[in-house]
């Protein structure tokens, strides 16, 4: 079963990890640590771990063509460091599981992609799911009252979502004509590049590695030091799934690849439940899983356009 549905099973796991990470990622922004910081070092610590495995394993898979260049630059800067930044902040700002559920509506996006950019033809049941899926937006962020969520954080989903639908889409192409992990090699190394010139590493705040982090919701009153929340969220929290998800999206198109990703925002809100007692008001819920049928009905469509 594993081996007939294996990269199903491993977008499964990428989902679940992600998800916890994004509970240790919130208890490690909540000491004023940016998030784009936290992407800083996020990426420099997983392109040591996976650029080191590449260089000893394979290091010719680095090789890429100079016309490849500038794809592999807007990977890096766009599907890695866009994600990573978006999604930090939109945690920054409001519930983990609001931002995430946000962020996958990638499938949505990768959809309008194909039918106005590549022309592709899309079945009508597609905008029935982008219709339930915008709906359940509305009553999730609660726009009559304000955007009450937070606006910054729902505008920084969305970019989110789009940097992420990039991501699927693009990852799917460069996974044709290059190993897993060089893509993720290039990619995590050009975002550290780029985040070192934005927020040079002489003005890092080094004392988060050094200093007890409180742990908030069901852990109130307990600590952990900095550095071990950091390297949780390098290792399990960032080198497993998206190794996980590169060599998941190498076996499925990009469009069910994006949705079973749709576990991880189910998953991060019973993590964000039992680990941080977040909550969503009735209304929110409703929103929520409106924007999850949505989303299960514009992939289905899109997937039969491939």
């Amino acid at each position: 079963m594993y081996k007939s549905h294996r990269a199903e099973w491993l977008l499964v796991g990428a989902a679940l990890t992600y998800a916890f990470n994004g509970v240790v990622s919130k208890w490690v922004l909540e000491t004023g640590l940016s998030s784009i910081r936290l992407t800083e070092i996020r990426t420099l610590g997983a392109v040591v771990f996976i650029g080191s495995w590449v260089l000893i394993k394979n290091p010719s898979s680095l090789k890429i063509p100079l016309k490849q260049l500038p794809e592999m630059l807007l990977f890096g800067l766009i599907a890695v460091a866009g994600v990573q930044a978006f999604y930090f902040y939109s945690i920054s700002k409001m519930p983990v599981s609001v931002a995430l559920l946000i962020e996958f509506t990638a499938p949505i996006w990768i959809t309008i992609y194909l039918r106005f950019i590549k022309k592709e033809s899309v079945a009508k049941s597609m905008w029935y799911g982008l219709t339930l899926g915008f709906g359940g937006l509305i009553l999730l962020a609660q726009v009559w009252k304000g955007l009450t969520l937070n606006g910054l954080g729902v505008i920084s989903g969305f970019l989110d979502a789009l940097s992420l639908a990039y991501y699927y889409y693009k990852a799917s192409e460069l996974t044709k004509k290059m190993t897993s992990e060089a893509v993720l090699t290039w990619g995590m190394g050009i975002c550290a590049l780029l985040l070192s010139f934005v927020q040079p590493w002489w003005s890092f705040p080094f004392k988060v590695f050094t200093e007890q982090i409180p742990l908030n919701g069901h852990f109130a009153g307990h600590g952990l030091p900095g550095w071990i929340l950091i390297l949780w969220i390098i290792l399990p929290g960032t080198v497993l799934p998206y190794v996980l998800v590169i060599r998941g999206i190498s076996g499925l198109n990009p469009a069910t690849a994006s949705t079973i990703g749709m576990l991880e925002p189910i998953s991060a809100g019973i993590f964000a439940w039992i680990l941080l007692n977040e909550s969503l008001n009735l209304i929110q819920l409703i929103g929520a899983a409106t924007v999850l049928v949505g989303i299960y009905f514009a992939d289905r469509a899109s997937t039969n356009t491939h």
